[in-house]
């Protein structure tokens, strides 16, 4: 059909949709050897109300021109020297970032085996030669409305992680507020500052790093370590607040916190008294994130020692969790060199001693081995988390 045959229709047609059609704008791109080919789809395209064209007669430079103009379809003939439609058309689908775009073929129509290739390809559409506006608008006008929805739900699905990740966000805010508020609630119980939680999760990231524990799972470890008090919620003011040594009877009461704790942490997990305790600290991962999971098995064992004498069920060695055994030196270090209702803080050389001296009885000796070399560490985190006056 001629150019001044078709017009009349096409425009007609263009007047018939609404004034302000997105697609009209949409970025149109014409890869044909022969300029005159180019010419008349463009013609038929403007006549149709398109007015944003870019267009490529050299096919060794189609795909360079689509990564930098990123057009929104694609009107691509086949039969071209050097780089076919074909090829380009293997490329633009190799490639993740072009995969999407709408690709129109221009192929004679008897041609079956271009066709089945060119689908096989990932063709969206074909148009044959000679290009009959009748079929070249409508053709492009669908496949841009295709691209729009991609596009918007590509925009809506990026919308949507974003979301999701801002809403994680305030969420893992939230539980460290919640974790933060309940260490709190344990060490005002008997500390007005709260400041022990503090240094002893710090110290515990200082010695967790030190032993090699992977990146990832330290800022879970200082602040489940912040939680190896908690059970102090519910041991009486009258032992807990006690300024002389507790005796036997209120001791037995005061080792119970580390039980408490656990069953704070992991409320549905019983705590059998057999001696192995693999089955307690599997059973605590059980409906707990790892974090709690982490902090349960902390607050029951951070008073276990290396030689089986500790509490609540005097396990030894390396059946006491790691992280507890890393928590064991921190909180009684803090503990020497802090002020307590009971005694005032030990000077750095008597911390020291008592630590070198629990070595393989209270303490596992790599733990204390580690605590010496980064004692300048030790230091900073309790210099800037001293406990107010």
């Amino acid at each position: 059909m001629k150019l001044d045959a078709m017009s009349g229709n096409l425009k007609r047609s263009a007047t018939a949709r609404p004034a302000v059609d997105a697609a009209l704008h949409s970025r149109v791109m014409i890869v044909d050897d022969e300029p005159v080919n180019i010419k008349v789809a463009r013609k038929y395209l403007q006549i149709a109300g398109y007015t944003n064209f870019i267009t490529v007669t050299d096919s060794t430079l189609a795909l360079d021109t689509i990564r930098r103009e990123k057009p929104d379809v694609i009107i691509l003939d086949v039969m071209m020297p050097q780089v076919s439609g074909l090829d380009i058309l293997q490329a633009i689908r190799a490639d993740a970032e072009l995969s999407y775009l709408p690709v129109l073929i221009l192929t004679a129509s008897t041609d079956a085996e271009t066709r089945k290739s060119a689908l096989t390809l990932g063709a969206t559409d074909f148009l044959a030669k000679p290009v009959d506006a009748s079929e070249l608008v409508p053709r492009v006008r669908n496949s841009l409305v295709v691209k729009a929805h991609h596009d918007h739900l590509s925009e809506y699905s990026s919308h949507l992680e974003q979301e999701v990740r801002h809403r994680t966000s305030q969420l893992e805010a939230s539980r460290l507020h919640v974790v933060h508020a309940l260490a709190r609630a344990a060490e005002y119980r008997d500390d007005d500052t709260g400041k022990h939680v503090l240094r002893v999760g710090r110290y515990t990231a200082v010695l967790a790093r030190e032993l090699g524990m992977p990146e990832e799972r330290i800022p879970m470890l200082e602040i489940a370590a912040q939680l190896h008090d908690v059970g102090k919620i519910g041991v009486p003011d009258a032992i807990l607040l006690k300024p002389g040594k507790l005796d036997d009877a209120e001791f037995a009461i005061m080792r119970r916190h580390c039980e408490y704790g656990f069953k704070i942490i992991a409320p549905d997990t019983e705590i059998d008294n057999a001696a192995d305790s693999s089955t307690s600290f599997a059973l605590s991962e059980r409906g707990n994130s790892p974090m709690l999971a982490m902090a349960a098995r902390i607050a029951l064992t951070h008073h276990e020692k290396w030689d089986g004498s500790g509490y609540p069920r005097k396990i030894a060695g390396a059946d006491i969790p790691l992280e507890g055994r890393m928590v064991a030196v921190a909180d009684v270090f803090d503990a020497l060199s802090s002020e307590r209702p009971y005694k005032k803080p030990f000077p750095l050389e008597k911390c020291i001693q008592i630590l070198q001296e629990g070595r393989n009885k209270h303490f596992d000796e790599t733990i204390v081995a580690a605590f010496m070399r980064r004692l300048g560490d030790i230091l900073h985190v309790q210099s800037a988390f001293v406990d107010a006056a």
